[in-house]
């Protein structure tokens, strides 16, 4: 009882303390201003996102190496309302993504096909205003990236209401559907239902999704529904989910191995049905459905100096021309590897074995692919923080908050904040792998007398 009672206080003075910080760091923002005001002012942002990232972290200890009474469930649902509520109400202003889903839903709901225009199209002249077409960012040159199943959650929340605030309360609304799916899990797996804070106190989730309304919220909830129905072994379900996952944001198509059973054809197969039926509604634009993707990749530096290792050691050698494409390539090998290794692995009986084995593995491939393409913006690696509900690995972890840096630059150097977190990253994945050696490489005693 004592242990009880001593639990409930440490995760209420923890939530309650980042709940804290979360108000402190919104009362910082600038009125009016599209983003927060100064550079100092974003600065003591990101601080305070971090003090909450360390609380958090106390938090994650506390429910995964102590017993937790299934009663701190509601306590830790209430916190994580809270902090959603507190940030829904605030204006976006880490990221500027949002008015351009806003945008694309208006052009929508007046019968245009969003990919056949870019915001400063005088044939959208109509729909403009004072406050959403201004905030679009790359308006006067970039059609939209975002694929089409992400455009039909645009286009149906226009239809409700063409605000910011509407929007940002469909991708929670998408987003719960996804906790819903891990407290379910959890319950399969015989595992604490308080563990959902993992991800419904994750400060960097929190402020991708309640705050600044990403589309990342909408994927994490279908992935969350993907993986609860390949855990039912529903592969007709999951594929369908995924489907619709990979065309909110292009990340989850990674963790397709993760979820299949080897010779299971109605996963992949309703996965691409579902897909190429979602392209089917914007194909009145022809190739232009893929929109700013193309070009994204190279204003990104996807061929070659955005990856992080690589522009790392152009730092201190120079580096041949074809360095990226041998990057990219060997990156490509060592996840075929390790998906490979996951469908033709060990394939667990019961629906706990398979909770703890499909979350262990959705967590490797989704870390390792975020990390592979070295993501610039911290809200890519928000989806982490799911799956690590069920699987808790330090790396994961690490990669699903410490992102936040990545939100400021004080010293103008991006290098130098990527270093501190996949650096890190690297560092606990290499220790983790070390002991996880299986025991028969050690030398017994009797042989080293």
């Amino acid at each position: 009882m004592i242990r009880a009672r001593r639990a409930e206080w440490s995760l209420l003075a923890l939530g309650g303390g980042i709940l804290v910080l979360t108000l402190a760091a919104l009362s910082l923002h600038v009125t009016g201003s599209i983003w927060v005001g100064t550079v100092p002012r974003k600065d003591a942002v990101v601080a305070l996102m971090l003090a909450s990232g360390m609380l958090y972290a106390a938090a994650v200890a506390l429910v995964v190496r102590r017993p937790v009474p299934p009663k701190l469930l509601a306590l830790v649902l209430a916190i994580a309302v809270a902090l959603r509520v507190a940030l829904l109400l605030a204006p976006p202003f880490m990221s500027s993504d949002i008015y351009r889903y806003v945008w694309d839903g208006r052009v929508q709901a007046a019968g245009i096909n969003p990919y056949l225009h870019v915001p400063a199209d005088a044939a959208l002249q109509g729909l403009r205003d004072a406050t959403v077409f201004p905030r679009i960012n790359r308006a006067d040159y970039a059609h939209t990236i975002y694929p089409p199943a992400a455009q039909l959650i645009f286009a149906a929340v226009a239809r409700v209401s063409d605000s910011v605030t509407a929007m940002k309360c469909a991708m929670l609304l998408l987003e719960a559907c996804g906790i819903l799916a891990v407290l379910r899990m959890l319950a399969l797996a015989r595992m604490p239902a308080a563990r959902v804070l993992i991800y419904a106190w994750n400060p960097l989730a929190l402020w991708a999704v309640a705050g600044d309304g990403h589309i990342d919220g909408a994927m994490i909830g279908l992935l969350g529904l993907a993986i609860w129905a390949a855990v039912r072994q529903r592969g007709g379900l999951a594929g369908a989910l995924l489907g619709a996952a990979i065309l909110t944001k292009f990340l989850p198509i990674a963790v397709l191995p993760a979820l299949w059973r080897r010779w299971d054809w109605k996963l992949p197969t309703c996965g691409a049905a579902v897909i190429v039926a979602l392209y089917a509604c914007y194909a009145g634009a022809g190739w232009q459905v893929l929109g700013f993707l193309p070009a994204y990749t190279h204003e990104e530096g996807f061929s070659g100096s955005g990856f992080w290792l690589l522009a790392t050691l152009g730092h201190f050698v120079k580096l041949p021309m074809w360095a990226g494409a041998a990057y990219i390539l060997a990156a490509a090998c060592i996840l075929a590897c390790a998906a490979g290794a996951m469908v033709f692995g060990a394939q667990p009986r019961t629906e706990a074995d398979r909770v703890r084995l499909i979350g262990d593995r959705v967590c490797v491939l989704a870390a390792a692919t975020t990390a592979a393409m070295s993501a610039h913006y911290p809200w890519y690696f928000s989806w982490l923080a799911l799956p690590a509900c069920f699987s808790v690995r330090p790396a994961v972890l690490w990669l699903s908050a410490a992102p936040m840096l990545l939100y400021s630059d004080p010293w103008h150097d991006e290098i130098l904040l990527q270093t501190a977190v996949f650096l890190p990253a690297i560092v606990l994945a290499a220790f983790e792998a070390w002991r996880r050696l299986p025991n028969h490489l050690a030398v017994p005693a009797e042989r080293r007398a």
